[in-house]
C-alpha cells in the first residue's frame, strides 16, 4: 500500500459511511428543492450573473483572474444577451464560459475522452499558461512524476502525487465507463462528489485539473437536478474556503479509500452555495418589484437615473440615505430641481423620508414586501 488513495489495491473502490452523511444529504435536498421550485424566477441577466461568477471562482481557485467585464460580455453573448457597451471577450473568457455551458447545457450527453480533450485544450487556446507550454488535447504524456506543489524553490512541500502516465489510458477508461454506467445508479449529489475527487486523482491532464474537474461536478449537479439553468454558483463557495477544500482533499488523498470526510464537506459546501442563491433570488424578486413600481409612474430623466442607482444597489444599504446633495451630484441638476424630484419620488411611493429632518434629510426606499422584517432599504453611498 502506498502514500496515495490511488496506490491502494482496491482503487478506485471508494467507501463512505451513509449514516453519516443522512443529515448533511437532507438538508442539500430541502434547499436544492426549494431553489428549483423558484427557478422561473431567475432571468437570463442572473444566469449570466452566476455564469460569470464561476468562471471567475474557478479560474481564482487556480490563482488566475480573468476580466470580469469579458467574462461578462461572453456570457451575455452566448446567452442572447445585449453585449453593447461591453468589451469584447478575450479567447481565454470565451474558451471557458464555452466549456461551463456545454458542461451544463449538455449534462445528458455522454462523456468521452474527446469532450475532455476539447474542455482541456479550450482551457489553453494559446498552447500555454503564462510562459509555460501546456500539452493539451491528451492525457499527460511527460514521464516526470506529477505533484502538487506549494513553497519556494528549494523550500516546496508536496501535497500530492498523481498516477503516473502509463497509467492514465486505463485510468480514464475505467473512469469514463463509470460516469456513463454505474455512477447513475448513485445518489445524484454525491455522485457529483465522487466524480470531483475521482477526476481530481486521476488528474489526466498536463494542466487544467482542477477547472476540469468542477465544470464535470456542475456536470454531475444539473444532471441529477434536471436543469440546465444556472442557479447557483458552486465554484464561488469553493473560492471562499479554498484553503480547506485543498485541505480536505489532501487528507482524503493520503488516505484510505473512505471518502467520507470529503463526501461530507462536499454536499455541506453544496448546501451553502444553494442558501446563498436563496439570497440572490429574494434579492431579484424584490429588484423585479421595485422596477414594477417605477415603471407605473412619469418620471423624468433625472428621477429614473436616481431610482435605478438605488435599487441595482439593494441589498446591502447606502449609509446616509439618498439626500439632495447627492441627488444633484448624481444628476447634475439644481438643488431646487432635486428638492422637487425628491418631493415627488416620495409622494408617488417611490421613496420615503428618513427619521431627519432639515439639512440632514435624506430618503430611502420604501420595502416593497409587507411581510419583511428591518428598516428601510438605503442606497449605497455613491
Amino acid at each position: 500500500m502506498g502514500e496515495f488513495i490511488w496506490e491502494h489495491n482496491e482503487w478506485p473502490r471508494f467507501r463512505y459511511d451513509t449514516v453519516q452523511l443522512v443529515r448533511a444529504l437532507g438538508h442539500a435536498r430541502s434547499l436544492q428543492g426549494a431553489l428549483l421550485a423558484h427557478a422561473d424566477t431567475f432571468s437570463l441577466v442572473d444566469q449570466r450573473d452566476l455564469f460569470v461568477d464561476e468562471a471567475i471562482a474557478t479560474s481564482e481557485i487556480e490563482g488566475e483572474t480573468l476580466d470580469r467585464e469579458r467574462v461578462r460580455s461572453s456570457v451575455a453573448e452566448h446567452l442572447g444577451l445585449p453585449t453593447a457597451g461591453m468589451p469584447v471577450p478575450d479567447g481565454k473568457s470565451d474558451a471557458l464560459v464555452s466549456v461551463l455551458l456545454d458542461a451544463t447545457r449538455n449534462y445528458d450527453t455522454p462523456l468521452t475522452a474527446e469532450r475532455l480533450f476539447g474542455w482541456q485544450a479550450a482551457l489553453f487556446p494559446t498552447g500555454y499558461s503564462g510562459p509555460i507550454a501546456v500539452e493539451t488535447g491528451c492525457w499527460r504524456r511527460s514521464m516526470t512524476p506529477m505533484h502538487v506543489v506549494t513553497g519556494s524553490m528549494g523550500r516546496e512541500r508536496i501535497h500530492f502525487t498523481a498516477p503516473p502516465a502509463e497509467r492514465l489510458d486505463g485510468e480514464m477508461q475505467r473512469f469514463l465507463s463509470w460516469w456513463n454506467g454505474p455512477s447513475r445508479e448513485m445518489d445524484g449529489i454525491l455522485r457529483a462528489g465522487v466524480a470531483h475527487l475521482y477526476f481530481v486523482t486521476i488528474h489526466p491532464f498536463a494542466d487544467g485539473n482542477g477547472r476540469i474537474a468542477r465544470a464535470l461536478t456542475d456536470m454531475a449537479l444539473a444532471e441529477d437536478e434536471r436543469s440546465a439553468r444556472r442557479l447557483y454558483s458552486l465554484s464561488h463557495r469553493i473560492h471562499a474556503v479554498r484553503s480547506l477544500y485543498y485541505r480536505v482533499l489532501e487528507t482524503v488523498q493520503r488516505g484510505n479509500l473512505d471518502i467520507t470526510e470529503w463526501l461530507l464537506w462536499f454536499v455541506e459546501t453544496y448546501s451553502a452555495s444553494l442558501a446563498s442563491a436563496e439570497g440572490r433570488i429574494h434579492r431579484s424578486r424584490v429588484i423585479d418589484r421595485y422596477y414594477r413600481q417605477i415603471a407605473q409612474v412619469p418620471l423624468n430623466d433625472r428621477q429614473t437615473k436616481v431610482m435605478r442607482k438605488m435599487i441595482e444597489a439593494y441589498p446591502e444599504g447606502f449609509t446616509g440615505g439618498m439626500t439632495n446633495r447627492k441627488y444633484v451630484s448624481i444628476t447634475g441638476t439644481s438643488s431646487e430641481s432635486a428638492k422637487r424630484d425628491l418631493a415627488d419620488l416620495v409622494r408617488n411611493g417611490l421613496l420615503q423620508r428618513g427619521d431627519a429632518a432639515g439639512r440632514s434629510t435624506y430618503y430611502v426606499l420604501p420595502d416593497p414586501d409587507p411581510d419583511a422584517e428591518g428598516e428601510p432599504l438605503t442606497c449605497q453611498e455613491l
